[in-house]
């Protein structure tokens, strides 16, 4: 493996919905181009209360459109599938893989460990989710597949959705903390998932998520990536491109 062969980590933003989305679109145009890294990853907040829309998912309700009209969420629609994610007070990650293994469940499971690592050393052990897809349901956190990690009590605390370009990997995640419960009920018509109090420390979290990222690939380096003058201009691109479908501005 070469030397110049890398890990990029973008330090931790707090932007609104369509800058995060085109930031990760940013970091997996990259992958296409540039030869000196293999994995690229970041966790980032969100500004305001967000509810990210799957990009296949085609059920948008009332409630959700009524809501971000009288400016009560925020509404982004994500490069990867899955259902509508809350964001509110929690923790995004995303991660760019460049040679990620074909099959999908392989995928989730190598680009997952390092979740599962890093949580053990908070001390809160998750395992996969075992539900089938629901198709009936539009809420991400309804339902635990192979994409999501729970607690011993079957309580949901990450869901992981995907995207995949010409055989690179962008996958996201969101790590809940502490949802709003009046705004879940009202977006989702039911209270949150229970979550640890291991789970809100932010800081923590981040440390030993990186941590434990960073031993899942030894034989690459570790490198800060901070982004440029070019890439903050292709980002303004991107974000007029690709995330205006709910601009009531």
């Amino acid at each position: 493996m070469k030397d110049l062969e890398q890990i990029l980590y973008l330090k931790p933003l707090e932007l609104n919905g369509p800058e995060q989305m085109a930031i990760d679109l940013l970091l997996l145009e990259k992958s296409f181009t540039e030869k000196n890294f293999q994995i690229a990853f970041r966790f980032y907040t969100w500004n305001g209360d967000w509810l990210s829309i799957g990009k296949n998912q085609k059920e948008i309700s009332k409630e959700w459109m009524q809501l971000s009209k009288n400016k009560k969420l925020n509404l982004v629609r994500r490069p990867s599938g899955g259902k509508a994610v809350l964001h509110s007070s929690g923790l995004t990650y995303a991660i760019i893989w460049k040679n990620p293994p074909r099959n999908k469940k392989e995928s989730y499971i190598k680009n997952t460990k390092w979740l599962k690592n890093g949580f053990k050393k908070v001390g809160l052990d998750l395992s996969f989710g075992t539900q089938a897809i629901d198709l009936s349901t539009c809420n991400c956190f309804s339902t635990s597949t192979l994409a999501d990690l729970v607690d011993n009590d079957r309580n949901k605390h990450i869901g992981s959705a995907q995207f995949w370009k010409k055989g690179h990997l962008l996958q996201h995640g969101e790590i809940l903390m502490e949802p709003s419960n009046q705004l879940w009920k009202k977006v989702f018509n039911t209270d949150p998932p229970k979550i640890k109090i291991e789970l809100k420390e932010k800081d923590k979290i981040i440390t030993y998520l990186k941590e434990s990222l960073i031993k899942l690939w030894p034989n690459l380096k570790f490198s800060n990536y901070i982004l440029t003058k070019e890439d903050k201009e292709r980002i303004k691109l991107l974000v007029r491109d690709n995330f205006n479908e709910f601009n009531y501005s």
